[in-house]
């Protein structure tokens, strides 16, 4: 019996070594209660790795020093793309054809789905039947990742998609040189980057952390990051922040999905 079609359209592939370097850090810190409550070695996938698997190998190396036995799988529907990673498979990590329907051996279902730089180019209405189909795929307590980010990773965004919806926005900035927080407004995931006007909460969002950044320019004596987290600080006066200054150092804000989700959605 041949194998259902891979479901999604493949994309551009464009990818650099340690771009994600900024969301792996988050599943390996806040998110690593996952993957300890699993009960068997934790399945993540890399889905949509693009053209080279350095990312999904990256992950991996990652990962397993928070779950040794962690099982990590790149997932394409490039079979090219696939093809080019299968000679860096090792225990622990492999390559295979797919798309949303995030194909797995069995009935084993993945604790994270990273799925960075992949939806961004697709259409903002192909966004919710996306989700749902690797909604449908998570394990118990499993996250999808939606996320955005700059050809070198220094600016990213990302949506946390649990089985019952989304749930937060992160974004995370190089603090260095940063001119002002908006700037990574190009790089929201595809959910939210047409939303980016006056009248939705993404772009309140957006211009309050402005003005919290400006506001704190004082503490640039102390350095970009003290002034982060002052800004961030006063933030969390008005939006229903998720995290706290252990993150906020490392340029790295998280807000409840409901206070920036597009109106007409929550």
């Amino acid at each position: 019996m041949r194998s259902p079609r891979p479901v999604g359209t493949i994309t551009r592939g464009t990818t650099n070594p340690n771009r994600l370097r900024r969301c792996d850090r988050w599943i390996a810190g806040p998110q690593a209660w996952r993957l300890r409550r699993a009960s068997g070695p934790p399945i993540v996938v890399d889905l949509g790795y693009g053209a080279s698997p350095i990312t999904a190998v990256e992950l991996h190396d990652r990962l397993r020093l928070v779950r040794p036995d962690v099982e990590v799988v790149g997932i394409e529907i490039d079979p090219a793309r696939v093809a080019a990673g299968a000679p860096l498979e090792r225990e622990g990590l492999r390559f295979r054809l797919g798309g949303f329907e995030v194909p797995l051996d069995g009935d084993a279902r993945p604790t994270v789905v990273r799925a960075f730089n992949v939806l961004r180019q697709y259409a903002e209405d192909d966004v919710p039947g996306a989700w749902a189909r690797v909604q449908q795929r998570l394990a118990p307590d499993g996250l999808l990742v939606d996320g955005t980010c700059d050809e070198i990773g220094r600016r990213a965004t990302w949506v946390a998609v649990e089985a019952s919806g989304p749930v937060s926005l992160t974004i995370s900035l190089r603090l260095r040189g940063l001119e002002r927080p908006s700037d990574v407004a190009e790089r929201l995931p595809k959910s939210l980057i047409h939303r980016n006007v006056p009248g939705e909460p993404v772009h309140a969002y957006l211009q309050d952390l402005d003005r919290a950044w400006a506001r704190s320019a004082p503490q640039s004596s102390w350095g970009a990051r003290q002034r982060f987290l002052a800004a961030a600080a006063e933030i969390r006066e008005r939006w229903p922040l998720l995290d706290g200054p252990a993150r906020w150092r490392l340029g790295e804000i998280t807000v409840a999905w409901d206070a920036v989700a597009p109106t007409g959605t929550t």
